[in-house]
């Protein structure tokens, strides 16, 4: 046998069988094993003019009775202080809560079918809350694991201004008065309330119930009611029947709904859709029903179920729906909403506004 140089190159051996196995895993492998150890890299945020953006704010998302109750009875300066001092307390889940976590359901599957599409909802976090608070709500947020990227903390200005530049589709707010900033600027907006028992709703689907007039509706119908009774309302909806209502202020929010539901159904999806969506109206379905499901159909737009309940309370039949959210313009029906367990947000648009309270009990002005 001959000496080899030691700067003479070596032939490559060819390995023994198993031999890989035992000296070394396999690259795959280690690549899987150190991706499992790594923590789990959050989906990138779309760009707001692309999605579905839906506003949220602070006393909508988290429970803050405490915190509000400090701010109305001794400032702001003690309410940043005791904030600052439990920061690191996860606030409890608020009235918008549920919502929020069934819109990231839809966005799991959206991502799922559609991995590049940034047409999926955007929770932005919107509040008149100081900075210092954001740690806190941070600390929320993540305890949760919810996905909200998009924070707008305005330091006790009102964060109305801002939610054209996030292309709101939607705002949710504790505050009337706020909601009402909202609608005046022309963005579909709602006051949202606990209800007055937890009900569980479906952690899978999206299920989201309108009110008809003043809501996806103009206001056209309620007026003839107010000036002129039922009896000239039928009337008017029976001559009408075929002439399409002007929209309500929740029209576009349901177009948005109703383009991402298109989104499942191109994928043979229509049975196992995650967003239903529900028309819960007083109307009667013989007398003035044609004309509001004919004004949907001229808009390009459907409900997944259509309920006309001739004016009997709706509180019992959205029971038994469970939506995640239910929007009216009046306060009647939402407290009878909240009675049966079901989290309503007031819209105040419409000449019934002239006649109601925009809460059931008077509201403080709020941090929200």
């Amino acid at each position: 046998s001959r000496i080899m140089d030691p700067a003479e190159p070596r032939e490559p051996r060819e390995p023994k069988p198993g031999a890989e196995t035992a000296a070394a895993p396999r690259w795959e492998e280690t690549k899987t094993f150190y991706d499992n150890l790594a923590p789990k890299k959050k989906p990138k945020s779309p760009k707001p003019q692309n999605a579905v953006t839906i506003a949220v704010s602070s006393r909508a998302l988290f429970r803050m009775d405490e915190e509000q109750r400090i701010y109305t009875e001794q400032g702001v300066e003690e309410y940043v202080r005791y904030q600052l001092e439990h920061e690191n307390e996860p606030f409890s889940p608020g009235p918008a809560f549920p919502f929020v976590k069934a819109l990231e359901a839809v966005n799991r599957r959206l991502r799922e079918l559609y991995p590049d599409s940034e047409d999926i909802f955007d929770i932005v976090l919107v509040t008149n809350n100081h900075a210092q608070v954001g740690v806190r709500l941070i600390n929320s947020i993540n305890h949760y694991d919810l996905f909200v990227e998009r924070f707008c903390m305005t330091g006790g200005n009102s964060p109305i201004c801002y939610l054209k530049a996030y292309h709101t589709n939607l705002y949710l707010s504790a505050d009337a008065e706020k909601v009402r900033e909202a609608i005046d600027e022309g963005i579909a907006a709602a006051t949202i309330f606990s209800p007055s028992r937890d009900v569980a709703v479906s952690q899978s689907q999206l299920r989201v119930a309108f009110d008809g007039d003043a809501v996806l509706f103009s206001d056209e119908s309620e007026r003839i009611v107010k000036a002129h009774g039922l009896d000239r309302f039928f009337e008017h909806e029976k001559a009408h029947e075929n002439k399409p209502l002007a929209q309500g202020p929740l029209k576009g929010f349901l177009e948005a709904l109703g383009r991402l539901q298109k989104k499942f159904y191109s994928k043979g999806l229509r049975l196992e859709c995650p967003i239903r969506t529900y028309l819960v109206t007083a109307r009667s379905a013989a007398s003035s029903g044609a004309r509001a499901l004919k004004t949907l159909r001229s808009w390009g737009l459907e409900t997944d179920e259509a309920l006309f309940l001739a004016g009997a309370p709706k509180g019992p039949l959205l029971e038994k729906i469970r939506p995640h959210i239910f929007f009216d313009d009046q306060m009647f029906h939402v407290a009878g909403a909240q009675e049966m367990g079901t989290v309503a947000a007031h819209v105040p648009y419409g000449v019934a506004q002239t006649r109601q309270q925009a809460a059931p009990a008077k509201q403080a002005p709020s941090a929200q």
